[in-house]
């Protein structure tokens, strides 16, 4: 078999960049200083490159956990381009594989299989991937007019917002060459390295507490760098949810940016995974590590008793939503507070809080 050609543009991109950043940036640092402003423009440039990639790229186009209007669209276009991984339909047609055959060491264009300077970036070093040009499994976003006039003017687009946007922010601020090392060259490399380590570190470093069938991690620290990207986990079972962090306390702001433009009329048509499917995923992978580690026959037992008590209260109050939002389309919700299926909702919820709190008592106590 042929060795892959190497891929001479990316490869002096991400070389040449990554050493300007560790040598020309820090030296004109300590030998001229950077202001506030040029941080804070590199900043801004930063998160509007990074959020075109997970609001945009990603959680819009790759997964249609949402719809945008044009004018979203068109930023996350342009900021995309900026970000400079390629253009929508590269990205978006290459991740769609990645989800349809995570983990395969062929069919995954960036495999964690294959280690983690491949899955980080050696795949884009050489011509790994023999259906790159391959946009057989985008037929959805040939229709959308800024998706096929990002590709097509993509390589335009990266030479004027790369280097357009640092030099109009360098005259703002007094200083050109501050401003194309720390808005140009810096925030580039983080940008990259950003995303990338989604596919490698995500892949090695975290929890598995919602499926074990693949190698994604959840790690908040990982979604502080990855503007919420970092609930792999779950985002590989519920890749179609709009939501990465799915408690109100973890570090999502894709997923914010997405949820407050339903409120201006940016964006509509918001998936969310049922909740019902979420905690049973949750508690089959609490009650399949407890299993591994219990020793104890009746330890055991106890815990699967309590475990297929849950799963039953679940699966029964899941199907009495189900007749709820049924009543709700057939406008009979007027009638709700007095139906018998309410009744019943009610009984299973409080049944099913009970036996949430019992099984967490019961998990902690047999495994301690």
């Amino acid at each position: 078999m042929d060795k892959p050609r190497r891929i001479w543009v990316n490869t002096l991109l991400f070389s040449l960049t990554f050493v300007a950043a560790v040598t020309l940036v820090p030296w004109y640092g300590f030998q001229y200083g950077f202001s506030s402003s040029d941080w804070l423009i590199a900043g801004l440039f930063l998160i509007f490159n990074g959020t075109a990639i997970t609001a945009g790229y990603h959680r819009l186009w790759s997964h249609k956990a949402y719809e945008a209007h044009w004018s979203m669209r068109l930023w996350f276009a342009v900021w995309g381009a900026m970000a400079t991984q390629n253009s929508i339909m590269h990205w978006t047609s290459g991740h769609r594989r990645h989800h349809t055959f995570v983990d395969d060491y062929d069919k995954d264009p960036y495999s964690a299989s294959r280690g983690f300077w491949f899955s980080h970036i050696g795949w884009m070093l050489k011509e790994y991937d023999p259906k790159a040009n391959d946009f057989s499994n985008i037929k959805d976003l040939k229709r959308d007019p800024i998706v096929v006039w990002q590709h097509r003017f993509y390589l335009p687009l990266v030479l004027a917002t790369n280097i357009g946007f640092p030099l109009l922010a360098g005259l703002m601020t007094g200083n050109i060459v501050a401003a194309l090392l720390l808005a140009g060259v810096l925030r580039l490399v983080l940008s990259h390295h950003f995303t990338f380590f989604i596919n490698s570190l995500a892949h090695i470093w975290g929890k598995r507490p919602f499926t074990d069938k693949n190698t994604a991690r959840d790690n908040g620290v990982l979604a502080l760098l990855t503007w919420g990207e970092g609930y792999h986990n779950f985002h590989h079972i519920f890749q179609y949810d709009y939501r990465n962090g799915i408690r109100w306390w973890h570090y999502d702001p894709t997923k914010w940016i997405i949820y407050f433009g339903s409120k201006v009329g940016l964006t509509k048509g918001l998936r969310k995974v049922s909740h019902y499917r979420i905690e049973k995923a949750r508690i089959d992978m609490q009650f399949k590590y407890a299993s591994e580690k219990l020793t104890c026959q009746q330890a055991l037992q106890t815990l699967e008793e309590q475990y297929q008590a849950i799963s039953q209260t679940w699966h029964e109050w899941s199907n009495v939503r189900q007749k709820w939002m049924v009543l709700k389309k057939q406008e009979l919700k007027q009638n709700w507070e007095t139906s018998d299926i309410h009744t019943q909702y009610e009984e299973l919820k409080s049944l099913l809080q009970e036996q949430q709190k019992q099984w967490q008592l019961a998990r902690a106590g047999l495994l301690t």
